[in-house]
């Protein structure tokens, strides 16, 4: 199954409107919030960012954010578990261990990751949605771009780490990885 690109867009952006959002920083928790998701910040491993745990017989869910991890990690994830629960319908339980870089094997070749880079998509498009970057950038140049400090600044606007944004900026075509 390929990633879903335009469908993902299309959610993300139907709950930024849904919950009139219009700039940067999106309030994740506001959008859980609004969906019946309960947030809950635990200290846990290292190695755990989130999880997403569902009762469907229930109709709630909960999404566990790693305490320890840094204030923008912990926006990804949430962002990241929306994901999950807005595209993911058939997963009761989701956990994501810290982002590793994943080498090509057998699941891999299957597509068994797919999931995972649909949520992280996702989380990129609720927290640095294309229209508020092409907004931000208008009146900049090249030059701006690759500037590692104006990077910083417009992470600290977004409210995510710099390595997020400028892999954002990069998918999105403003700078070259």
């Amino acid at each position: 199954m390929a990633v879903r690109r335009k469908h993902i867009r299309t959610t993300a952006s139907q709950l930024l409107r849904s919950n009139r959002i219009e700039s940067a920083p999106v309030e994740v928790e506001k959008i859980a919030e609004y969906l019946g998701i309960k947030v809950q910040y635990e200290y846990t491993d290292d190695e755990l960012s989130g999880f997403l745990l569902r009762d469907l017989s229930r109709n709630k869910a909960i999404i566990g954010v790693n305490a320890k991890h840094p204030d923008t990690r912990k926006r990804f994830t949430v962002a990241h578990e929306l994901g999950h629960f807005m595209l993911h319908e058939h997963e009761n339980l989701h956990i994501d261990k810290r982002f590793m870089i994943q080498l090509r094997d057998e699941k891999s070749s299957k597509g068994e990751f797919e999931d995972e880079k649909e949520a992280n998509l996702f989380a990129a498009e609720l927290l640095m949605p294309v229209d508020f970057i092409k907004s931000d950038l208008a009146e900049k140049s090249e030059f701006d771009l690759e500037d590692e400090e104006f990077i910083k600044e417009l992470a600290g606007r977004y409210g995510v780490s710099n390595q997020a944004m400028t892999f954002r900026l990069a998918y999105l075509g403003y700078v070259q990885l």
